[in-house]
């Protein structure tokens, strides 16, 4: 994954890249010490994450992550800051991290590990769409209006008796199609869980084991937890591990 620095003083910059030469499968494509110039190396470069430091002069980083969001291929972003009060506003730039100077190694490949499964995400829709190929939104009946959800927003569907559970960032949804039709269309983008559950790749975190034996599957965004089947406990360590 392709990693742009932007940070205005440049021992923080050294840092993360020192930092970025320990995580084999991130490398830094370019820096930049202000928003103006972030904007220029995000448009060619088209990386697909950004560290970005919030306090810079002239145009801040929270203005340059609302600028980036526009781009046709919005790279995820992980603020990297000394200040912990622009937590919120990070957020509602759609920050997928927050970190806190100095930046540690382990805090650092965590973030980019979640923002490089959202950015696939994105990624994957953005083909779906310019393709014509691949659902991007999963359509659900809620009363006499079509609710449109769209598939990033999605953790997982359960079988529920006649009706199938859409678990989503607003809520629930009830959907009519079966669990194998949802499998067998949506592919590689979900994960059988159990005979009655599918939870969508990107947003898969790891799996916990409760002191019965049960096995729960986490997930990056949400504390819902769903139980893992004996038969398909396998299958997903090996796509944990894969991932």
């Amino acid at each position: 994954m392709k990693v742009l620095i932007v940070d205005d003083e440049p021992p923080a910059r050294d840092r993360l890249r020192t930092l970025l030469g320990h995580l084999p499968n991130y490398e830094a494509c370019g820096e930049a010490d202000n928003g103006a110039e972030a904007l220029q190396l995000a448009a060619g470069l088209q990386p697909d994450i950004i560290l970005l430091d919030i306090q810079m002069p002239g145009l801040d980083g929270l203005e340059t992550a609302h600028r980036l969001a526009a781009l046709p291929q919005p790279p995820a972003i992980i603020f990297t800051t000394a200040y912990g009060e622009y937590a919120l506003d990070a957020f509602d730039a759609q920050a997928v991290a927050y970190l806190l100077k100095p930046v540690r190694l382990e805090r650092l490949e965590q973030a980019l590990v979640n923002a490089s499964r959202l950015n696939r995400a994105q990624l994957a829709n953005l083909t779906a769409e310019r393709t014509g190929s691949g659902r991007t939104h999963i359509r659900a009946r809620l009363g006499q209006r079509l609710e449109s959800i769209p598939l990033t927003d999605v953790f997982y569907f359960q079988a529920d008796q006649k009706y199938v559970m859409v678990r989503h960032r607003q809520g629930q949804a009830l959907i009519e199609e079966s669990l194998k039709t949802l499998e067998t269309e949506l592919g590689s983008r979900v994960v059988r869980v159990h005979r009655n559950a599918l939870a969508v790749a990107v947003h898969i975190a790891g799996l916990e084991k409760l002191a019965d034996g049960t096995v729960n599957l986490v997930f990056q965004a949400v504390a819902d937890r769903l139980e893992v089947s004996r038969r398909h406990l396998p299958t997903i360590r090996q796509f944990l591990k894969e991932n």
